[in-house]
């Protein structure tokens, strides 16, 4: 099946309330204006470099979202364009995309990464360390960064029970900081996406409560 194709299926089986982020990395040019042309306007890319190459490159009305692990030392290369950053983890990454967001007098939206997966390798914090952020002064002075939800990534495992269970603790987490926390709904705070799921697990995401999925192979092709 084409890119147009795989995306039309895709997105004939998604609930409203989700939204679909073509997962581009690594991706030609052709392959994403084959999207683009199928209507696809929200793509994610996981290198600061690429993005950059593929913002100058394609249309102005495209989304672009940080999917990646970030390093700081980046930010500034997309702070002028990038519509959403998926996967912060430090009150420092805050702080610097603050800085480059006031720079280009933008505010720039941002996901917390939660840690729910068994892997060493996967990044993210715990609800006490996102609790911790939220409640700390040095949160409420950014101006220029808008919390608006929470990312992550469950195991890499076959086992659908444990996938399951990482995502319920996400949905449970994003749940309980939206209603507990007071200080959240702040100017620059307002928790409205769930962002869990991607090729192999998004069905399961979305009936565990997911609002935007990562997708890649099964739009592009694998790798």
């Amino acid at each position: 099946m084409s890119v147009a194709e795989n995306l039309k299926k895709i997105k004939s089986e998604l609930p409203k309330n989700v939204t679909l982020v073509a997962v581009s990395k690594t991706k030609p040019i052709s392959a994403i204006e084959e999207a683009y042309n199928a209507g696809q306007r929200v793509f994610g890319e996981n290198k600061v470099q690429e993005m950059v190459e593929k913002h100058l490159e394609l249309p102005k009305d495209i989304q672009w979202h940080m999917i990646g692990h970030l390093q700081r030392n980046k930010v500034k290369y997309m702070a002028p364009f990038v519509h959403l950053i998926h996967g912060v983890d430090s009150l420092k990454t805050l702080k610097e995309i603050n800085k480059q967001a006031k720079r280009h007098r933008r505010t720039i939206d941002c996901l917390l990464q939660v840690k729910i997966a068994t892997e060493e390798t996967k990044f993210g914090l715990n609800h006490t360390e996102i609790e911790n952020i939220f409640n700390s002064d040095a949160f409420l002075e950014l101006k220029n960064i808008q919390i608006v939800g929470l990312m992550g990534m469950a195991s890499f495992t076959n086992d659908e029970n444990q996938i399951r269970r990482e995502f319920e603790k996400l949905k449970s987490i994003f749940d309980t900081l939206k209603t507990q926390n007071s200080k959240l709904n702040t100017q620059h705070s307002k928790l409205k996406t769930l962002s869990m799921g991607m090729s192999g697990d998004y069905q399961i995401a979305i009936e565990q409560g997911s609002t935007m999925i990562r997708v890649g192979s099964a739009i592009f092709g694998s790798r």
